[in-house]
This record gives C-alpha cells, sequence and structure tokens, in this order.
C-alpha cells in the first residue's frame, strides 16, 4: 500500500492569483491596510482565520471576523473552475497513480470541508479520493493530526505515507507526522524554504512526482 496525500492550493489547484486578489480585494474592501503579495503567500495553507489574523496584526478577534466574512463573500463571488484551475499535468498524474491498485490517494488542505469538497467536485476529482482532511474535522497544518487521520481512515503507516505540497506548512505537518514531505515548486514558498523545512524531495514538473513518491517509500 502507497497513501499519497496532496495539498490543493498550489499543488494540484492552481490559485496563486485569485487567492492574492481576493484578499487584496477583501481588505480593501471594509478599509483594511492591504498587506503585500509576498506576507499573503506566506500564509497560504494554514486555515482563514489564522491567515488574516496574521495579515491583520494588531487586530481585534472581532476585526479578524470582519476581515473573514469579507474575504468569503468575494472569494464566493469570484470562485470557480477558470478562477481556479488544476495545474496542466495534475489530471494526467492522478490518472497514473490511481491505476495502481496499491496506491491510495487522499486530499489534506488547510480550505474547509465545504470548500474543498466544492472545488474538488468542480473538477470531477472528487471520487480519486479516499479521504478529504481539513481543519473543520483536525487541527490546521502544521499539526499532523490530517495526516494521521488520514492514516487511519485507510489502514496505512507512516512507512508507506507521503506529503505532497508547496508551502513550508505541508513540510511542517509532514515533519510532524513522521512521513516524507516532497515539495512542488510551482505554488506559493520557494524551493529554498521548503527545503530548510523539511522537504525530502523537490520536483519542478508533474513527471517528476512519480520517480520522488517511489525513492521515499522504498
Amino acid at each position: 500500500m502507497r497513501l499519497v496525500v496532496f495539498d490543493l492550493d498550489g499543488t494540484l489547484i492552481d490559485s496563486v492569483r485569485h487567492y492574492v486578489d481576493t484578499l487584496t480585494i477583501a481588505f480593501d474592501a471594509i478599509g483594511q491596510p492591504v498587506p503585500d503579495e509576498t506576507t499573503i503567500r506566506s500564509v497560504s495553507g494554514i486555515t482563514s482565520r489564522e491567515a488574516l489574523a496574521i495579515l491583520s496584526p494588531g487586530a481585534s478577534p472581532e476585526r479578524v471576523e470582519e476581515i473573514l466574512q469579507s474575504y468569503r463573500t468575494h472569494y464566493l463571488a469570484r470562485a470557480g473552475v477558470h478562477s481556479e484551475p488544476l495545474f496542466v499535468g495534475a489530471l494526467d498524474l492522478l490518472d497514473r497513480l490511481q491505476a495502481d491498485p496499491d496506491t491510495i490517494l487522499a486530499v489534506a488542505t488547510g480550505k474547509g470541508y465545504r470548500s474543498a469538497i466544492t472545488l474538488l467536485e468542480r473538477h470531477n476529482i472528487l471520487d480519486r479520493f479516499d479521504s478529504i482532511q481539513t481543519p473543520d474535522h483536525n487541527r490546521g497544518k502544521p499539526d499532523p493530526q490530517m495526516l494521521e487521520t488520514a492514516m487511519q481512515r485507510v489502514g496505512a503507516d507512516r512507512s508507506q505515507t507521503v506529503m505532497i505540497g508547496d508551502t513550508v506548512h505541508d513540510m511542517r505537518m509532514a515533519r510532524a507526522a513522521q512521513v516524507p514531505g516532497i515539495g512542488v515548486t510551482w505554488g506559493y514558498h520557494s524551493s529554498d524554504d521548503l527545503l530548510t523545512e523539511g522537504a525530502g524531495a523537490l520536483v519542478a514538473r508533474f513527471d517528476e512526482l512519480e520517480p520522488a513518491i517511489a525513492r521515499l517509500l522504498e
């Protein structure tokens, strides 16, 4: 058995521009100072409430909630397949992995459960994943609980599991769960940061993922 766990935003889903622009609009709409893009990208992967608190230092819990509601409103208004497309090559990779009867696919994402399900349904790939783990039912990244829950659900152990993601939060979660992490270089965070936070391998193309998975789980 191999359990291959994917992050969504920045890993399978090309959401960087949508995320940055939506947050910018949401902050501006309620008169909150807009963070720069580098800072916005740095918080991708953790829960929205945690991210917005970091992006609005000194804001009261009530103000953070107001920003969160603004973000949710603008996110829903702008969301869609075209604003959050699959990366080119993602679907072919899922096809190849799913063709292996010993490989189980799962998701561990900072999105809420309903948002994750909706996004996967829009791309017609929901049924490819045996487990969808989100902060709605687990502690958020970098806590290892999402990976631990995914392993428990399918009966996999640490030696059979790999985490694939684009942020330091993914790599920290993998390290905390004692499973290897593969960093993809086309997402939110830099290669250097991914390596610093424990990535066991870096890949720059989807066709590099299968050899990396095999190498780390051999």
